[in-house]
């Protein structure tokens, strides 16, 4: 059952899926209308789960289930992963790797192969400083405090 992301209680847990490229404004937009069609039907051994998500910076898909109603069990969360797939078929975009890091320069938001982006470290195009999108976050409370960070702040920070 889709309800409003800011409907959602802080502990709600989320994933966050990054792009490999930006998408265009009308892609974003049949995504949201695909979001909405796979989250009003979401449900866990039969019990609707109650979930949202939040589109950001044209890159990032961010799904959130709210686990005091009813808890993602293994199969939804595998339908979940299913449905990422077909939009990366869709889209033909790649959005479950997980070695790849997204992060600010400037207004201009990045995205390397993590291999990349240590040798942007040792050739200091990117610092402590740098801000970063800490995709580990599990809970909305997490995301809000910690998903847009100081590198230093983050995992990320081992390759400083």
């Amino acid at each position: 059952m889709y309800v409003p992301f800011d409907d959602l209680p802080e502990d709600s847990r989320i994933w966050i899926y990054q792009s490999n490229r930006k998408f265009s404004d009308e892609e974003f937009s049949a995504i949201e209308l695909d979001l909405q069609d796979f989250l009003k039907d979401w449900a866990a051994h039969g019990t609707s789960l109650e979930s949202s998500y939040l589109l950001k910076y044209n890159r990032f898909i961010i799904i959130a289930v709210n686990q005091e109603v009813q808890a993602a069990t293994g199969c939804s969360i595998d339908s979940s992963v299913e449905f990422i797939q077909s939009l990366e078929r869709k889209y033909e975009v790649d959005l479950l790797d997980k070695m790849n890091v997204t992060f600010k320069q400037g207004e201009h938001i990045a995205h390397k192969p993590l291999i990349d982006f240590k040798k942007m470290v040792k050739d200091k195009s990117v610092t402590a400083n740098t801000i970063v999108f800490n995709n580990l976050v599990n809970s909305i409370q997490e995301f809000n405090e910690s998903w847009e960070v100081l590198a230093e702040d983050s995992w990320h920070s081992r390759f400083f």
